[in-house]
């Protein structure tokens, strides 16, 4: 049948199980948005605040339910108004469609009207990007754009699209979209007898997991490898919910706010597995001091993280879930008592802990949020202390619970996703824990969740600063606060309430579970403004450039 690009478009969408997006309309998109209004029965759209907002809103979407986020914008401004999102999205690996329009064939390259070459600026932070220029390959660019989100290690697409290819018509036949085959084609008979061999003849292993468990749905098997190999497991921010928080042998995250534990066996280990991780610098630090005693066993679906930070012994590409699957079928059960017990001393030695002063605490504000959802909500973070904070006193227990940008440390991105994450997950209370700094970037997002009555609940940690930058220029800079100083005078419980969320705000302790309650019978959006001290800062960390051993604790 003979149907317009715009409509094409949407097609292909409904091909591939697509039900939501987010987006902002704009002249170049107006025949999209059209279509849309036809087929809003089949697809719902979420008018965000802000084209940044959007792109959040999908990455969210796509972190939470392990489905392609889709976002659509309109060229120039709507479009550059996304790369942030894309970017986000790119290095944490998120599966992403973003959709973009652009100014007519005929006036492309002539600096029209809301014109820029989004395809040109998103080259290095998408997997791949299209424009498109004859409406005839419209159905098989959108499908492939999904595929390629998906394949292999997953990340975001971007297809632009000229406004007169939306209002071209030619033939649509509809299509199954083509399946997604996990990438198991490199694993060997060979490199698993040689994996197996270094997990055997071990006695102080380590494993090491990042967002690559949780990208593959992994935790159930890597639960059954731990235990197999008898060896305590440690996780990077991206990986945390891949392995259970409470279970015996976990001892925390790695790295600069690693705890003394994960980092204490790193350094001693003989044997360090690492499972979906890239060994980022804030795990490494310190390149050359990293695991010195240790073998490296990598596994991992991105042949270009082999070898790329840290030299390996030997390494397996491949699907993580897979790879796991394999080696638990051929592993016998392993015995590592003297390292468990030497673990489990190291755990009681050093907790994480603060100091209780009589003030509101964040590090409380985390566990009481903990204990009030039985630890099944779905957290999505801004970036800086607050960020931390939830990762190290939210025991993660399951995938797809934690959002939050990794890589990139996008500041604002957390409303977003968490907007994006209750359109996927309508089932689960969702909460964004957030920094004052950050709330501020995109607070607009509110009205988005107002509009469309999400029972979302926003807890500001308000320091008053920037909290984790000023925390850097207190140990580093010889406490020299440039402009890390907020103090506004904005009231945030006032705000939410202009925008139609409800407000409160909370100054001590005992008032947190009280008005925590109230929000999570409210079945509305909320925002609570809990006042910490400026001086509350995130330890353990580790000093840029030193060896994660040497770990700054509050004492």
């Amino acid at each position: 049948m003979q149907l317009t690009g715009a409509e094409i478009l949407i097609e292909c969408l409904k091909e591939q199980g697509v039900n939501t997006i987010f987006g902002y309309p704009g002249g170049a998109v107006l025949n999209i948005y059209d279509a849309l209004y036809k087929y809003q029965d089949d697809i719902k759209h979420i008018l965000t605040s802000h084209e940044q907002g959007a792109a959040h809103a999908a990455d969210g979407y796509a972190r939470a339910t392990g489905k392609v986020g889709v976002c659509l914008a309109t060229s120039g401004p709507g479009a550059t108004n996304l790369v942030t999102g894309i970017a986000t999205a790119y290095m944490d690996s998120v599966p992403m469609v973003a959709i973009t329009g652009n100014v007519p064939l005929a006036l492309l390259g002539k600096d029209s009207f809301q014109e820029v070459d989004i395809t040109g600026v998103t080259m290095p932070i998408t997997k791949h990007n299209f424009i498109v220029k004859d409406v005839r390959d419209l159905a098989k660019t959108i499908r492939r754009a999904f595929y390629i989100a998906q394949e292999g290690r997953p990340g975001p697409v971007l297809v632009d699209i000229p406004k007169d290819v939306t209002a071209h018509l030619t033939e649509y036949i509809s299509e199954e979209p083509r399946k997604v085959q996990k990438v198991t084609q490199y694993i060997t008979e060979e490199d698993i007898k040689n994996a197996l061999n270094l997990l055997q003849n071990c006695e102080k292993p380590l494993i090491y997991i990042g967002g690559g468990v949780n990208h593959a749905d992994a935790n159930g098997d890597l639960v059954v490898f731990a235990e197999r190999v008898d060896a305590p497991v440690c996780s990077s921010l991206m990986g945390l919910g891949g392995f259970p928080a409470n279970h015996e042998f976990f001892t925390g995250m790695i790295g600069m706010h690693g705890t003394k534990t994960s980092n204490l066996a790193a350094t001693k280990c003989d044997l360090l597995i690492a499972i979906g991780a890239r060994f980022s610098d804030r795990v490494v630090s310190k390149m050359e001091g990293f695991a010195p005693n240790a073998q490296i066993l990598h596994i991992d679906i991105d042949p270009a993280e082999i070898n790329k930070n840290i030299p390996t012994h030997h390494h397996i590409i491949g699907d993580v879930k897979e790879v796991l699957k394999r080696l638990n079928k051929e592993l016998t059960q392993q015995q590592n008592k003297e390292w468990i017990e030497q673990i489990k001393d190291w755990k009681t030695k050093f907790p994480l802990g603060y100091a209780k002063d009589g003030n509101l605490k964040p590090q409380y504000v985390i566990e009481r949020i903990y204990e009030l959802t039985d630890g099944d909500a779905v957290i999505t973070t801004e970036v800086g202390q607050n960020q931390i904070w939830a990762a190290q006193y939210y025991k993660f227990q399951k995938s797809r619970t934690l959002l939050t940008s990794g890589g990139l440390g996008t500041m604002g991105y957390g409303l977003g996703a968490c907007i994006g994450a209750q359109m996927g997950k309508p089932e689960k209370q969702v909460i964004n824990i957030a920094g004052d700094g950050c709330f501020q970037m995109n607070c607009n997002e509110l009205a988005t969740a107002v509009k469309y009555n999400l029972p979302i609940i926003v807890v500001i940690l308000n320091n008053g600063v920037l909290g984790m930058v000023r925390q850097w220029q207190k140990l580093f800079y010889d406490k020299r606060y440039s402009q890390t100083t907020l103090e506004q005078p904005t009231n945030f419980s006032k705000l939410a309430e202009a925008f139609g969320a409800e407000g409160y705000d909370v100054l001590v302790e005992e008032e947190f579970d009280e008005i925590f309650k109230k929000a999570l019978a409210s079945k509305k959006p909320v925002v609570i403004n809990c006042v910490i001290g400026k001086d509350d800062n995130v330890f353990p960390i580790v000093a840029p450039g030193t060896a994660i051993e040497d770990v700054i604790t509050e004492g």
